[in-house]
């Protein structure tokens, strides 16, 4: 069950990285101009930014917590906050009608979801 805990957290806080350091780097009208993306042109750029920094976060505190051994607490606290950042994701792009997205994003959840179960429930 470690192991399985460990290769989700490291796949999940790839993605959360990925996510941040497009958000917070690229800017907003070059995001809008793709494929799920879209959503981004009627945000604000602090909003997108704000987002890309709270993904990198989340790429942080699911693994280094645990292998610091430094308020391990954290990484079900960072996933279930990920799966509040999904929610969110899923209602914006279902209503884009961009349901593959949608998709996307409940697995994001589901995995978050066994993060947070696994850790507290050791």
């Amino acid at each position: 069950m470690d192991l399985a805990l460990w290769i989700t957290a490291g796949l999940l806080a790839a993605v959360a990285l990925l996510g941040g350091i497009t958000k917070t780097f690229i800017p907003k009208e070059k995001l809008a101009a793709q494929h799920g993306g879209e959503w981004t042109a009627n945000a604000s750029d602090g909003f997108v930014k704000a987002l890309g920094i709270l993904e990198l976060f989340a790429s942080v505190g699911l693994i280094l917590p645990t292998m610091l051994d430094i308020a391990p607490v954290m990484v079900p606290v960072t996933a279930l906050c990920w799966i509040l950042l999904m929610v969110g994701a899923m209602v914006t792009h279902g209503r884009l009608g961009q349901f593959k997205l949608v998709m996307l994003n409940s697995i994001y959840l589901v995995l978050a979801a066994f993060i947070a179960g696994g850790h507290l429930a050791a």
